[in-house]
């Protein structure tokens, strides 16, 4: 049975603790941070600790992982990339993922493009996109673990279509990448949850019925491709509330909003990913009230 334990907003109990937690783990493996829909909470419109930017600040105190992946919504991409280098170094690595918003702005989907210039320049690409989308779906690996990063809005054309759907295309593109795949441990992403679940704070839902469920033939194609394969995630955003729940037999990890009080309906939140030895497992960080401290409130053993 998987382990799960839940903290309280303990007064006292903060990020300067959480660092101690992270030193503290096994010296073999490595783990990995998530942040998403931070968009339009970035410097300089919103700068200083109640934003986006306070949020790095917080992974910075507890510890930053191997790298960083953002599940979408992330425009205008080029304020989250200036704020990771201002607040976690130029050299911190990121993965992003495609969002409905940033189909918004063509300038956000050049921008995109241009940081995985032929599917080929982020660091450890295995695998780039099927046509139409080489850039911004993609596949890489980092020790024992596979990642797959989909763009839900690509048609089988085009990677800028309007509604986030897993069509023929991407799932022929996504079967072929999981077979070829040798890694122990895979993780699939993606903007639109398969299904959106409940905020784990206050059970708020959002998107239920317009995301990838939309389409459920696809939806259930994608999903039973992922238990074939034994994925041990599925990591998405889009609904702003955050939740770690196994939905027919993959887990699935929403990461919430990133964009402080941005949002007030749910806390602002970051996930960390450990991958150890001895299996895998998330921990969940949400800010206060104020958005000012970040403190461990979740942690689920994926596998």
């Amino acid at each position: 049975m998987a382990k799960r334990v839940r903290w309280g907003l303990v007064p006292g109990i903060c990020v300067g603790l959480c660092a101690l937690i992270v030193s503290g783990c096994a010296p073999c493996g490595f783990h990995f941070d998530v942040v998403a829909d931070m968009r339009g909470y970035t410097p300089p419109e919103h700068p200083g600790e109640q934003y986006f930017a306070g949020v790095c600040r917080a992974i910075q105190a507890a510890g930053p992982g191997d790298f960083i992946v953002v599940p979408g919504d992330l425009d205008p991409p080029e304020r989250v990339r200036a704020t990771l280098d201002a607040e976690l170094g130029t050299d911190y690595v990121w993965y992003p993922v495609v969002g409905n918003h940033e189909l918004e702005r063509p300038e956000d989907m050049v921008y995109l493009r241009a940081i995985n210039a032929d599917g080929a320049t982020l660091p450890g690409i295995v695998h780039q996109g099927p046509p139409g989308t080489i850039e911004t779906c993609y596949s890489f690996d980092h020790e024992s673990a596979h990642f797959v990063v989909l763009n839900q809005y690509y048609d089988g054309q085009t990677d800028a279509a309007l509604d986030g759907d897993v069509c023929d295309a991407l799932l022929a593109w996504l079967a072929e990448d999981l077979a070829a795949n040798t890694k122990p441990i895979v993780f699939v992403l993606g903007h639109e949850p398969t299904v959106a679940v409940g905020d784990l704070s206050n059970g708020r839902v959002r998107h239920r019925g317009d995301s990838l469920d939309k389409y459920p033939e696809h939806n259930h194609a994608f999903w039973s491709l992922l238990r074939q394969h034994n994925v041990v995630a599925y990591i998405c955003g889009h609904t702003h509330n955050t939740s770690v729940a196994k939905v027919n037999g993959v887990w699935q990890i929403d990461a919430g909003h990133a964009r402080g009080l941005g949002d007030k309906g749910t806390p602002s939140t970051f996930v960390k990913v450990f991958v150890e030895p001895d299996g895998v497992r998330c921990r969940v960080y949400r800010g206060d009230k104020d958005a000012r401290t970040y403190r461990p409130v979740f942690e689920e053993t994926l596998r």
